[in-house]
């Protein structure tokens, strides 16, 4: 069994993660999809971001957004959804300028996930 307390000391909203997805072996199966997904996913991102392709980088915040909210990631949820709003209002800038707080709370999530998962 693995210890839940590593996501809900960290303010995983597991609670509502599992309203949505049923069960904790559900859960833990969404979460490695996740973590799989985002290894091609994070590099699209910088890559559209680079290009500064705002249409397809909205497409890949909204994605993130919303998989986040299903596994209780709420604060990275809330973050991918300000990319989505700028990125769809073609905001290059706002976009440039919040794109490292939006990498470290990948990252933040990605090694709990991780640590989770064990």
């Amino acid at each position: 069994m693995r210890d839940v307390s590593i996501l809900t000391d960290n303010k995983v909203d597991l609670e509502k993660a599992l309203e949505l997805l049923g069960d904790l072996s559900f859960y833990d199966e969404t979460l490695e999809s996740f973590l799989e997904e985002n290894k091609t996913r994070v590099e699209n991102i910088k890559k559209y971001k680079d290009d500064q392709n705002m249409e397809d980088y909205a497409i890949l915040v909204h994605a993130l957004k919303s998989d986040s909210k299903y596994l209780g990631f709420m604060e990275l949820a809330d973050i991918a959804y300000e990319h989505e709003m700028a990125s769809k209002a073609n905001n290059v800038d706002e976009v440039n300028s919040k794109f490292d707080k939006l990498m470290k709370t990948i990252d933040k999530y990605t090694e709990l996930a991780k640590k989770y998962l064990g």
